[in-house]
């Protein structure tokens, strides 16, 4: 039977200011170890989202360092099929869809090249992230993830996920399912207008919509949280604060922990790369701690101080 680590865990993008994958400016090596020294004083397991240079700087400073994190390291994949579902549209040419095919298969080679030279740090491996689900502007069809997943796991020795919205697990997913050696699901109440003190309930139901499908196989929750602004565009402003994504965080850590859920929180920092130029854009405001690295009102009382550069290394935190 898959056993998989236990331990708090957190979705980690270091990108600051001036930082993005889409232009390829990396976090520095010094950044992130700055992150790396903060986050280890409540987390052991970190979930990374791409094979870039961002990706192989995090697990050499782990290594270099003698950090105790392990990690899940996924593979971004870039459309290859329009989806004209999309509503913030998702239309390429042709010509691009074989380019970002021909990227897809480049970034599942570095999967699993970074995942056999660092076979001591990654405990698993996720190919693709919500490439599935209807309202996505990078698709995948379900064909091809198959491919794609065959490929790593006859690559690799780590358990093998694809992580995606609750929903396609319910159903389109089914033939993948059978691919994975385990489930990674992702609950977001707040992007489904909902009202604090429903969302554990409605997670709940996400998270055992799914699991009851496939009493055999693992799941996973691989991104769980709460914005802290939004600009109203698909979240109402008034349901988004510090005060709120406190609740739903304790909420969430108390039942998963009770029930023994791995859940990776979504996320260690904001971003302010993400979503639209406007500031107040809900996709920049999802960290337990802002672009500046303070800690949000969530982590104040586990980190009554910012944690300066290079400050000195915190024990970690054992459930």
């Amino acid at each position: 039977m898959l056993k998989l680590p236990a331990g708090n865990a957190i979705c980690y993008s270091g990108y600051r200011r001036g930082q993005s994958p889409c232009n390829q400016v990396y976090p520095t090596v010094s950044e992130i170890r700055e992150d790396l020294l903060i986050l280890q004083k409540n987390w052991r397991l970190l979930r990374l989202y791409d094979c870039s240079l961002h990706a192989e700087r995090v697990l050499e400073v782990i290594r270099q360092d003698g950090l105790e994190f392990q990690v899940m390291l996924g593979a971004h994949l870039g459309a290859e099929m329009n989806n004209f579902g999309c509503p913030w549209g998702a239309t390429y040419s042709e010509e691009q869809l074989e380019a970002s095919v021909a990227d897809n298969d480049a970034e599942v080679g570095r999967l699993i090249m970074l995942a056999r030279r660092f076979e001591d740090i990654v405990f698993s491996v996720a190919v693709g992230n919500e490439a599935t689900v209807d309202w996505t502007d990078h698709f995948v069809p379900v064909e091809r993830m198959i491919e794609h997943v065959r490929r790593v796991k006859a690559a690799v020795r780590q358990p093998v996920t694809f992580c995606e919205n609750y929903v396609p697990w319910r159903e389109k997913l089914r033939d993948l399912v059978a691919e994975l050696d385990f489930i990674s699901l992702h609950t977001y109440p707040v992007w489904e207008y909902k009202h604090v003190h429903d969302a554990l309930h409605y997670s709940k139901d996400n998270y055992h919509s799914v699991a009851s499908l496939y009493p055999h196989k693992p799941v996973v929750i691989t991104e769980a949280g709460w914005a802290t602004n939004s600009n109203g565009r698909g979240i109402q402003p008034e349901n988004s604060s510090e005060d709120l994504q406190a609740i739903y965080y304790g909420d969430l850590m108390e039942w998963t922990r009770s029930e023994g859920i791995l859940t990776f929180v979504f996320e260690a920092f904001d971003e302010p790369w993400k979503g639209s130029p406007d500031p107040m854009e809900p996709e920049k405001h999802w960290g337990l701690f802002n672009v500046d690295r303070e800690p949000k009102k969530v982590m104040q009382s586990l980190y009554p101080e910012r944690v300066p550069l290079c400050s000195k290394i915190f024990p970690l935190q054992r459930d």
